[in-house]
């Protein structure tokens, strides 16, 4: 099977992000870049796919050449070789899904993986706009997948709020992976000097045709309210259970 997972690069979320004087954006200046955490496991389900079923991995991502850092990781972890889409601008999930299908129509492919969302913007909308894009099938936040090639089916389970629902579907298809999936491998020393060995392939976001016109427009960027400082009760238990109870009214207002 060929499987591809399409990957971004966000910032690491131990970072402490700075939003920029003219509320458009972050600083960037000295922010550690990761593969999205969601989109590891795409990776390392697409991996297992083909350590059974045999085939080709292809990571596709799209942004400045930063990305480079978290397409050798994805191809230290194993991954066959990468398609990179340059582009220096930010695009909308839209331009993105664009983007991602002219170079998976381009590739050819059995199956698309790829994270739930980003946990930079948590916008969780390339998946569904990608599927729609390319007229394919598509099922969100799986926790379990099967893969059955000779009836061309996939077996999803997906987590709901407080239940789970199974999904059968044929492929090609889109699946969108959900912590829980798998444990990601971290890439071995010898995978990470073959990496430097596998093959990139750059293409230039202009060369695909995506119109630049976005269809979302960031008017500012807020940081959230600091947390007050905690209050710490002490003394007496009965007298501090009164007190709690006074402050869970009064402040907090849940009761």
């Amino acid at each position: 099977m060929k499987v591809l997972v399409m990957v971004k690069q966000v910032p690491d979320t131990a970072t402490k992000i700075q939003i920029r004087g003219d509320g458009h954006g972050i600083v960037e200046d000295g922010i550690k870049w990761v593969i999205n955490p969601y989109d590891e496991f795409a990776i390392e389900e697409a991996l297992r796919i083909r350590e059974k079923m045999g085939g080709e991995t292809v990571i596709v991502t799209l942004g400045p050449k930063r990305v480079d850092e978290a397409v050798r990781q994805a191809l230290a972890m194993g991954a066959d070789r990468a398609v990179v889409v340059e582009s220096e601008e930010t695009l909308d999930p839209s331009q993105v899904a664009h983007a991602l299908a002219k170079v998976a129509q381009d590739e050819g492919f059995d199956l698309i993986l790829m994270g739930k969302q980003a946990v930079d913007d948590d916008a969780a909308q390339v998946g569904p706009m990608l599927a729609a894009r390319l007229g394919l099938p598509q099922v969100t936040v799986v926790i379990h997948l099967d893969v059955d090639e000779s009836q061309k089916r996939l077996r999803a389970e997906r987590e709901l709020e407080g239940a789970t629902e199974i999904v059968e579907l044929p492929f090609p298809a889109i699946v969108t992976a959900q912590r829980g999936l798998n444990e990601p491998r971290y890439p071995t020393l010898p995978n990470i000097m073959k990496a430097k060995k596998k093959e990139v392939k750059r293409i230039p976001l202009g060369s695909l045709g995506v119109d630049d016109t976005p269809r979302i427009r960031v008017m500012n960027l807020i940081p959230p309210p600091e947390r007050p400082a905690p209050t710490i009760l002490t003394g007496d238990p009965e007298e501090t259970a009164k007190k709690l109870v006074q402050l869970l009214h009064d402040q907090a207002k849940v009761i």
